[in-house]
């Protein structure tokens, strides 16, 4: 006969119904009448939330940011439960669910006490510009929103020629020093108060000052170098113009096309001023325009520019049409110039220039007029902008017009420079339609696609490293 073993299978010592053996000897249901093992476990909990920052207190004192329905989130949630498992019977695995309720309880974190406070400060970082102008103090905003250099500030004062960041800590301070002396052309000074002395503990207690000044030249400042310099750059005109500055300064001879840059540190031991302000710029029309080709360097010339075209230009006032007096100029805006176009520049025929080098140049080496840029109707393409860049939130009476015009100057600056502008977050403007990107008047311009397409970001984008930057 075949053999067939013997059902194995044992009775509940409290029903009486057949269970598989297990340790306690009792079916599931027995087990939970008799054993809750939830008991001991807290059925409500609290979590600390500072409505400031937006964290979540983790114990002892560290705050982190936490979104709903994350992993961090109900990590947290679970460390808050002290449980105990004492209470299982020889071993034996049961699972149970019950509802854990937690109250989100509002606190200030300390850092945020710090920054109610306004006067609680360890370090303070005094960037300043002795310039009227602040298309470099625009750039480097972006910069420091890109990076996020913003964060762990505990107030921003925006004054008359620059910023004041406060920090908690004299490491911090040293972080964003260390930060704008690597984008833009800069010196530091550093001093300290002594605000408390503990004589028994022997800790001192100091208010750190860092004093940052960037170099007063900005984007179309038209300079005269010193002629040592001058000659140390390839013996390039004296008379250059700045067409851009980054952690160093863009220069560009108008004659020549010949280009050059200069850091912080040449700038401290050669130091040359602007020779204009913006509001000094004119108005000029183009009379005629030859383009020429380009002119033999002499011996050390340094390189020229690939995306300008030297041409030689008579041009004349608007102010003055009803006289016959024009002016002759060579001009590195060869490219985008023609007969009958508006063009803003310097007039250095008719003005007193105020510089100890220009002073000792021979005037024959000295062009009657500079050309800046070209002139067009910008309040349309200023409508038409569907794209806008994020500012730092700072305390401020508020912009005034001409920081305005500044600052719609600096947005023009960004669509016509794609070194810049590759250095810049930029955001979709949702109030501005995207069929708006296309433009008969005006100069050469870029959409929005076609700048993200220069910071490799798709429109579409819903991920990566790039997705911030689309709104």
């Amino acid at each position: 006969t075949d053999f067939f073993p013997p059902c194995v299978c044992s009775l509940c010592c409290q029903c009486g119904v057949p269970v598989p053996p297990n340790p306690a000897n009792m079916c599931v249901g027995c087990l939970r009448a008799q054993v809750d093992i939830t008991e001991g476990i807290p059925k409500q909990g609290t979590l600390h939330f500072c409505k400031q920052c937006q964290r979540y207190l983790q114990p002892p004192g560290t705050w982190i940011q936490c979104t709903l329905e994350s992993r961090e989130l109900l990590a947290l949630c679970l460390k808050k439960i002290k449980a105990s498992l004492s209470r299982v019977i020889n071993g034996a695995v049961l699972q149970q669910v019950f509802v854990v309720e937690y109250i989100v309880q509002p606190q200030m974190c300390e850092d945020c006490h710090r920054i109610e406070a306004k006067d609680f400060w360890k370090a303070v970082v005094q960037v300043r510009q002795k310039t009227l102008h602040k298309k470099t103090f625009y750039y480097l905003e972006q910069l420091i929103l890109k990076h996020r250099l913003h964060q762990n500030t505990l107030r921003i004062k925006e004054i008359h020629d620059g910023l004041d960041f406060y920090y908690s800590s004299k490491q911090q301070a040293q972080k964003m020093v260390d930060f704008l002396q690597c984008t833009v052309p800069s010196r530091c000074k550093a001093s300290q108060r002594l605000m408390s002395h503990d004589i028994h503990s022997n800790v001192y207690n100091y208010k750190s000052t860092f004093s940052v000044e960037i170099v007063p030249i900005c984007k179309d400042s038209v300079v005269c170098l010193s002629p040592k310099l001058a000659q140390s750059l390839g013996n390039m005109s004296q008379i250059c113009v700045c067409i851009r500055v980054t952690s160093t300064i863009h220069l560009i001879d108008p004659s020549t096309l010949q280009i050059a840059e200069i850091d912080g540190n040449t700038y401290w031991r050669h130091p040359f001023n602007s020779l204009f302000h913006p509001k000094q710029l004119e108005e000029f029309i183009i009379m005629d325009i030859n383009r020429v080709q380009e002119k033999k360097k002499g011996a050390g010339a340094g390189p020229r520019s690939n995306k300008h075209t030297l041409a030689e230009a008579w041009v004349q006032k608007t102010s003055e049409l009803n006289t016959d007096h024009q002016y002759f100029c060579c001009t590195h805006l060869g490219h985008i110039l023609n007969p009958g176009d508006l063009v803003w520049g310097f007039d250095l025929a008719n003005c007193n220039l105020n510089d100890e080098f220009a002073n000792k140049m021979n005037p024959h080496n000295i062009p009657d007029v500079v050309l800046i840029k070209k002139s067009y109707d910008r309040t349309k393409r200023q409508h038409r902008r569907n794209w806008k860049l994020k500012q730092l939130e700072r305390d401020r009476e508020g912009m005034d017009t001409d920081d305005e015009r500044q600052y719609q100057d600096f947005l023009e600056d960004l669509e016509e420079d794609e070194a810049i502008r590759k250095n810049v977050n930029i955001y979709r403007n949702a109030d501005i339609p995207v069929e708006s990107d296309t433009d008969d008047d005006g100069p050469p311009r870029i959409s929005l696609a076609e700048m993200l397409e220069d910071l490799h970001i798709s429109q579409d984008a819903t991920g990566g490293e790039g997705a911030n930057m689309i709104e």
